[in-house]
Parts: C-alpha cells; sequence; structure tokens
C-alpha cells in the first residue's frame, strides 16, 4: 500500500471509531471527544487528498474546521458544564427534557 492509501486507511479509522463512540456512549462529555475524533478524521483525509494533488485550497478548508471545532468546543462545553450542574449526571438519558 502506498502512503495515501495508509493515510485515507488511518482517517477513515479514526472517524469510525468517532462515530461508534457517539453511537454506543451514553456520557456526554465522551460523545463531545468521539464528534472531535470524528473531524480529525475528516481533517485527516482532506490533508491527504490536498498533499496528494498539491492544492491549497485542502488546507484552507481543514484550516476552518479547526475554527469551527474550536467554536463547537468553546460553545458546547459551558452548556455541558451548566447541565450537568443542573441534572448531577453526565448520562445523555437525563437531557431528555430538552426535547423541544
Amino acid at each position: 500500500m502506498d502512503r495515501m492509501q495508509v493515510l485515507l486507511a488511518v482517517s477513515f479509522g479514526l472517524f469510525a471509531l468517532g462515530l461508534v463512540g457517539v453511537a454506543i456512549r451514553r456520557n456526554v462529555l465522551v460523545m463531545l471527544m468521539c464528534m472531535e475524533l470524528m473531524l480529525n478524521g475528516v481533517n485527516l483525509a482532506l490533508v491527504t487528498f490536498a498533499a496528494n494533488e498539491a492544492a491549497a485550497i485542502g488546507a484552507v478548508l481543514v484550516f476552518l474546521i479547526f475554527v469551527v471545532a474550536a467554536a463547537e468546543i468553546s460553545i458546547a462545553i459551558p452548556i455541558v458544564l451548566l447541565l450537568i450542574r443542573h441534572r448531577r449526571t453526565l448520562d445523555m438519558g437525563a437531557f431528555t427534557a430538552l426535547k423541544g
């Protein structure tokens, strides 16, 4: 296997691991970490394609994904901490009353 195939396999593995973590785990903080793992898998695939094609647009997309991930965490963590303080649990099932 060449380098691109290995990197794409690793990025697919990261994304799949994050997807399984989001689907199986019920802990809110672990789910947030798994979503970040999925974003990093996509970033690795974008970097791989950008390096293979020598295109600058891949680097721009990776930078934008990093900005979105940082904004997501900076908003999600305080919200999750307030919910945990209110409900006294990390279980996602305790937050079903928040549905519209």
